[in-house]
């Protein structure tokens, strides 16, 4: 399989739900010494955020220029003592597109920023569906029975300079459009990488700082012994999804990579209400032998995005595709697998608020060893976690049940159609 902007020389580490995620990341924060970039929907200040947040103020107190961008919807305001902080060690800190009083009612306001990406010294990124948000804890539902299912990448090679363009670019436009025009990345990208290289800057650190490095070293070694890495030779690329230029490159990524499948497509997807053409492109699939599997939210978050996703379900099972539901906690991985050599890890749903409005991310990957590391974990969630539809049940669920199910599937409709989509 091929996709554009595939680059060879990649060593790549899936991380699983949020303990060797934020494990991972921290130490890396921890090593970083010229400049980070982090971008998150949510930002909780909960156990893991406060990790990160400390992690952020220790990089800046050592020279290191951190920045860092929320999404109103998601992070609608940071705590006072936090941004105190912040400001104090120089961090710098935006939060994207506030919303307040009739903003939720305003189309234009529903592009958000929903992309899950951060840039240490150009030479490590990272990208999945992970928010700065505890695993066991829903900020509409409290603490979880278990933890949230979710994934992300940790990336070394040619689309790290892509992720960090996209940062900085971003960055720029959030602080002027004519800043953003005059920026020279090409020379910016040059100059840090020459100061990585010599490894230049600041080279003082506090014990304290140097004993929490240690400390993160080792549950870091833990990690590393439960994801394995690939090593620099991963075909991979970074995925976008914006308003600009990039509208339908990760739909594009999917129906490539779903028309050439020949054996197997394992899909994992939080909001699942797929288009017309990703549905289509899922029947044609599923009838010319290919194994599909979907492994979907099973638990009813919000009324929009679950009764939405069960109209779709319908033409899927009559052509055979296999739907199961994630039952032990809250599902929010955005990944799939594609005969054991095409994957992808990102933010990105496979639903018109992702398709169509917001800001996404995602990494596709074609290498073998990733691909089924990937595939592994969700053939065992599928098999132990999952709890699979029967058609004939759902074909006979109750007319309320269905009733609610098309009224959010209209409604969704109107809302795409008052912000000048059509899906």
């Amino acid at each position: 399989m091929s996709m554009l902007n595939l680059q060879d020389g990649h060593a790549l580490q899936l991380l699983a739900g949020g303990e060797s995620f934020f494990t991972a990341l921290v130490l890396d924060i921890d090593q970083c010494r010229h400049e980070l970039r982090l971008e998150t929907y949510i930002f909780n200040l909960d156990a893991s955020g406060q990790r990160v947040a400390d992690a952020l103020i220790r990089a800046a107190d050592r020279g290191v220029a951190v920045y860092l961008v929320m999404d109103g919807a998601g992070t609608p305001e940071l705590p006072l003592e936090l941004t105190r902080r912040f400001d104090k060690a120089g961090v710098h800190w935006r939060i994207f597109s506030r919303l307040s009083g009739f903003g939720w009612f305003m189309p234009s306001r529903w592009r958000r920023l929903h992309r899950k990406l951060c840039v240490l010294d150009g030479r490590i990124a990272y990208c999945g569906g992970i928010n700065v948000l505890d695993d066991l804890y829903d900020p509409n539902h409290g603490v979880l029975t278990a933890p949230r299912f979710d994934f992300a990448v940790r990336a070394q090679g040619p689309l790290v300079r892509d992720v960090m363009e996209t940062m900085s670019l971003f960055w720029w436009r959030l602080k002027a459009a004519k800043e953003a025009r005059d920026l020279d990345f090409p020379s910016a990208w040059a100059a840090l990488e020459s100061v990585v290289r010599l490894g230049l800057g600041t080279t003082g650190e506090s014990a304290a700082n140097i004993e929490v490095r240690a400390d993160l070293q080792g549950q870091a070694d833990k990690v590393h012994t439960l994801s394995k890495a690939v090593a620099h030779t991963a075909k991979a690329s970074l995925v976008l999804r914006d308003n600009l230029r990039r509208r339908t490159q990760i739909e594009r990524a999917y129906l490539k990579a779903i028309g050439e499948a020949r054996q197997e497509i394992i899909i994992a997807n939080a909001y699942f209400v797929p288009g017309g053409r990703l549905r289509r492109a899922l029947v044609h699939a599923a009838r010319r032998g290919v194994r599909v599997r979907l492994l979907l939210q099973g638990r009813y978050e919000y009324f929009m995005q679950y009764h939405a996703a069960r109209p779709v379900f319908g033409v899927l099972l009559a052509a055979g595709v296999e739907i199961h539901e994630y039952a032990p906690s809250f599902l929010h991985a955005k990944v799939a697998v594609i005969d054991r050599q095409w994957a992808t890890v990102g933010s990105s749903n496979l639903d018109p608020l992702s398709l169509l409005l917001a800001r996404e991310a995602n990494i596709v990957v074609v290498d073998t060893e990733f691909a089924n590391d990937l595939r592994e974990r969700l053939v065992i969630a599928l098999a132990q976690q999952g709890q699979g539809i029967d058609p004939e049940k759902y074909a006979q669920r109750p007319l309320f049940q269905r009733g609610l199910d098309w009224f959010a599937f209209g409604l969704m409709r109107l809302m795409l159609f008052l912000a000048g989509s059509r899906y």
